[in-house]
């Protein structure tokens, strides 16, 4: 135990050692493991969280390597998600890591339990789907999107992502890697702070943008229930 302690001395300061042991005990799905996945899962991946599941069908491409951090060259043709579970696993002796190349909607039938899911896909019809399957079970689930130089950010616990946004198969613009790591990062932080008991503010839109002058704008909005 002192040397679980030890690897985890500066969280242990934030909230103590029976928070930081209770973590052990927490499971957290990640869907998606391209630019926000890859953040995510080195944010989070040697936090203390005892399980997680990776759930990504596509593989690495050579495009994909100056945004999603947790791949280099010589990873092309890999399971994104089975070379994050490496890199995690690698980093962190006191996690376990699934990787599941399927679908969100292959992985859903599963019917497995989570603490907290976290989309980290690009495309809004796999948000919708993962918003229809937490709304139904009750699950608490962040989401985040990153275009060009902006972002969001959003806790949901009763609010509804498609009563917000759109569906459509629209594809994002270019993509700056320093937004994909910042979003990720808020994502994190709140998820962090939710499975320590910390206190999270839900259902509130977070964007982030810079105007014409190169300003840093950050709002916030209120959504629906």
């Amino acid at each position: 135990m002192n040397e679980l302690h030890e690897y985890f001395n500066r969280q242990i300061k934030l909230w103590g050692e029976e928070v930081q042991d209770a973590l052990a005990s927490k499971k957290v799905a990640i869907i998606g493991s391209g630019g926000l996945g890859c953040t995510l899962a080195i944010a989070l991946g040697a936090s203390g969280i005892g399980e997680f599941a990776f759930v990504d069908f596509d593989e690495v491409g050579v495009h994909n390597i100056h945004r999603q951090i947790g791949f280099k060259v010589g990873d092309d043709g890999k399971y994104k998600a089975e070379v994050l579970k490496e890199l995690v696993e690698s980093r962190c002796p006191y996690v376990k890591v699934t990787a599941y190349t399927e679908s969100f909607d292959d992985f859903a039938a599963r019917n497995l339990e989570f603490d907290l899911i976290i989309d980290a896909t690009d495309n809004l019809p796999t948000r919708a789907s993962i918003n229809e399957y937490c709304m139904k079970r009750n699950q608490p689930w962040i989401y985040g999107s990153v275009e060009e130089f902006h972002g969001q950010v959003c806790f949901f616990e009763h609010a509804s992502y498609e009563a917000v946004f759109k569906i459509n198969d629209r594809k994002p613009n270019g993509i700056a890697c320093p937004i994909v790591m910042h979003i990720g990062s808020l994502q994190a932080n709140l998820a962090i702070r939710y499975l320590t008991g910390l206190s999270v503010k839900k259902d509130i839109l977070y964007y982030l943008s810079f105007n014409e002058e190169g300003e840093l704008i950050s709002q916030k909005f209120g959504l629906p229930k």
